[in-house]
Formats: structure tokens, C-alpha cells, sequence
């Protein structure tokens, strides 16, 4: 009998945008309207080329990303997510996601179109319900086109609709921020992505950041750990550092990034972690468009992960979750002992930053602000433990049990 393979997620890359945000550092680009005929041409014969090495996986999420993916309109992303529908083993209760600007999703019509013809799940960016905060990051939607957006979404058939919204913004203060949460949580969407600003190299905003009235790292710590509590009381289940959901309604696609799960990506940017290999594609959509199109696209980026690396990823990707860490999965996956990391995290739990759980162990809201210094100190735990070992091995001395 065939063995079946583990499901896979497809991520699609639309790298267009009206406008860029200040704080952006995502592949997408403005005025390049011309190109999305190419574009969606070339999209559609790399999907049918890598279409034959997944024929043995089921591919159980599919998620369209950007950019601004809902700027190609439904005829266009149509014609993309009907050739996943006719070249892949697509499951009947696939989660497929579009993301969209507020501004973008005005007409009803258009969304049951989309809904029609296959996605199911729209996620909207909202950032914030401050207008001059909306103004001030670049963002041309309004709060009201966000709520318009979202009724629209409704009355389309969507079931599964998700906001992004960023604490930490220029000019945001607490009782701002807590509107913004109060003004989301109000309209009834079953997912919340809640993301604490980042400054990026690159952007605008780092040229910017010292004349913009950037809230302290304090305030943000706040900001978190109240909107935490506060999703709680309003029946939002934490199940990642910045996600909530109602129960049941968690991202699938998303989850596989932190589970380490396989998927494949399409388009300008677009990173893959399939067939034990990491691989991605050169940020040039010109010449994305070019290499399809006349067969000659190259991976920018190609590596196998050892094993060691993937157990460090297992460790920080899996106390991004609430959940946490197994250490079953940890010791029977990678054969290295759990004791180093549980030590570590034993010091945690007496700072109230990280708790035991029935499988292993999770950090809390409070260890969730303080997970990159957890994460360093549990990888330099481990890696004194397989030096330590490493060096017994060398000398013979088989008293240290594995």
C-alpha cells in the first residue's frame, strides 16, 4: 500500500502594492500594474511545473500572500487558485487564504466572487482604528473602510476572516491601542494577528525612527501583556506569541511554519521548506516573470538543514506557541536530552516566564517578551551538553549515558 505523504501548504507570492508602508520590508513593489498579466502567467506554469514532485502529498492549506494579493482581482487570482485546484491533490476542507487591504475589499460582489471561486478565508490588514495613526505609517485605508471590509467579507459567504493590527506605532499610546483591540474584537472576526512593531533595516521608518514619537520598549511590554488578558476575557485562545483565535479557527497555513511542516513557495521572494531542502526565489519580479516564462528560473538561496540546526529551530519555533515544547517530539525526534533544556527552563519558571505543561514545557505571556533571551540560553544548554558528550565519545568514557 502507497504510504502518504505528510500535507503540504502552497504559499503564492503577489508582490504588488498601491502604496508601501513605512514599516514594511516585504518583497512588493508600486506601479507595476502592467505586469500582472505576465505575472499571473508565469505564477500559473511554476505551479504546473512543481505540480508532479508534490503528486504524493496532500496539500491541505493555501495561502496568498503579499504584497496586496486582492490588487490582481478575481479574474486573475481565479485563473492562479483554479490551476492549484487542477494540478495538486487539493483537500475538500482546505483552508485557503487571501490577504487584502480594507480599501481593497469595498464590494461585496467581488469578494463572493473570490469566495466562489475557491478561498475561503480572507485576511484583512488593519493595523490600527487610529486614522492620523494610519495616515502617519502610510497606510491609505480608514478605520470605517475596515469595518466596511468586514461586512462586505460577511455578506459574501466568508466564514473565516482574520485582522492583522501592530501595537508600537508611531504615536500610539495605551488607551489608543486598547481601543484599536476593543474596535477589532467588536466586529467579530474569528482570528487576530497582533504584532509588536519591528524597525527594520532598509525601510523608511529606520531612516525616520528618530524623529518619530515611537513608544518605549515598556510601554509595548504593556501593551502585549494587556491585550493578552483582554483577548482571553473576550474568548480569544492564544496560540502563538502574536496570534488568537476562537477555538477551532487557528491559522493552518501558519501553523506549519512553526511546526516545521512542509511547504512550497511561488513567486519573487517566495521561500520553500520542501523535500528537506530550503530553497527561495531572487526579490526581481521582472525576472521571476523571465525565468518561468522561458525556463530558466534559479533558486537564489538552496540548503539542507543537519539535523542539529533543525532540533535549535524545533526549540525556538515551538516556544513561539502556547503549547510549547514535548519533550517526547524533542528527545525521540532529534536524539539529544531534554534534562539541559529543562534545567533552563526551571530558572524561567521562578521568574514566572515559562510553566510545565503535561507534555513538556511553555513559555507565558510574560516569557513570550523575553523569548529571544530564553531561546539563546536553551540553545547554549544544549550545546554545552553535545560538547560535553561529544568530548566523552572521544575519550571512551561511556558513563555519560546518551
Amino acid at each position: 500500500m502507497k504510504t502518504e505523504r505528510h500535507p503540504l501548504g502552497l504559499y503564492v507570492h503577489i508582490p504588488f502594492c498601491r502604496s508601501k508602508c513605512i514599516y514594511c520590508d516585504f518583497y512588493s513593489l508600486t506601479g507595476r500594474e502592467a505586469l500582472v498579466k505576465p505575472y499571473t502567467r508565469a505564477l500559473r506554469r511554476h505551479l504546473e511545473e512543481v505540480a508532479p514532485s508534490a503528486a504524493g502529498h496532500r496539500v491541505d492549506t493555501v495561502y496568498f500572500g503579499g504584497g496586496t494579493p486582492s490588487l490582481l482581482g478575481p479574474r486573475y487570482l481565479g485563473a492562479v487558485l483554479g490551476t492549484v485546484q487542477k494540478h495538486y491533490r487539493l483537500s475538500r476542507d482546505a483552508e485557503v487564504t487571501l490577504e487584502a487591504n480594507p480599501e481593497s475589499a469595498q464590494s461585496w460582489r467581488t469578494l463572493r466572487r473570490l469566495r466562489r471561486a475557491g478561498f475561503n478565508r480572507l485576511s484583512l490588514g488593519v493595523q490600527s482604528a487610529d486614522d492620523a495613526i494610519l495616515r502617519a505609517i502610510g497606510r491609505v485605508h480608514t478605520w470605517d473602510q475596515a469595518v466596511s471590509a468586514v461586512a462586505a467579507a460577511r455578506r459574501a459567504g466568508f466564514q473565516n476572516l482574520s485582522l492583522d493590527l501592530i501595537y508600537g506605532l508611531p504615536g500610539q499610546t495605551m488607551a489608543s491601542w486598547r481601543e484599536t483591540v476593543e474596535k477589532a474584537a467588536a466586529l467579530e472576526v474569528e482570528h487576530l494577528s497582533c504584532y509588536g512593531l519591528k524597525v527594520e533595516e532598509g525601510t523608511p521608518l529606520f531612516r525616520l525612527q528618530e524623529s518619530m514619537d515611537l513608544p518605549e520598549d515598556d510601554l509595548q511590554a504593556d501593551m502585549y501583556l494587556w491585550m493578552v488578558e483582554r483577548l482571553r476575557e473576550l474568548g480569544y485562545e492564544q496560540y502563538e506569541i502574536s496570534n488568537f483565535a476562537r477555538p477551532g479557527m487557528a491559522s493552518r497555513h501558519n501553523t506549519k511554519y512553526w511546526t516545521l511542516s512542509e511547504y512550497a513557495g511561488f513567486g519573487p521572494g517566495a521561500h520553500s521548506d520542501f523535500g528537506s531542502v530550503r530553497y527561495a526565489y531572487d526579490r526581481d519580479l521582472e525576472g521571476y516573470i523571465r525565468g518561468v516564462l522561458e525556463g530558466t528560473l534559479q533558486v537564489s538561496e538552496r540548503e539542507t538543514i543537519p539535523l542539529r540546526e533543525r532540533d535549535r529551530e524545533y526549540i525556538m519555533l515551538s516556544l513561539r506557541t502556547v503549547s510549547g515544547i514535548s519533550r517526547h517530539t524533542f528527545e525521540n525526534r532529534f536524539r539529544r536530552r531534554f534534562a539541559p533544556l529543562e534545567a533552563v527552563l526551571r530558572q524561567y519558571e521562578t521568574l514566572g516566564c515559562a510553566q510545565p505543561t503535561e507534555t513538556g514545557w511553555r513559555l507565558t505571556p510574560k516569557g513570550f517578551l523575553l523569548s529571544n533571551r530564553i531561546i539563546c540560553d536553551l540553545w547554549e544548554a544544549l550545546g554545552r551538553d553535545i560538547a560535553r558528550r561529544e568530548a566523552a565519545a572521544a575519550r571512551g568514557d561511556f558513563r555519560i549515558v546518551p
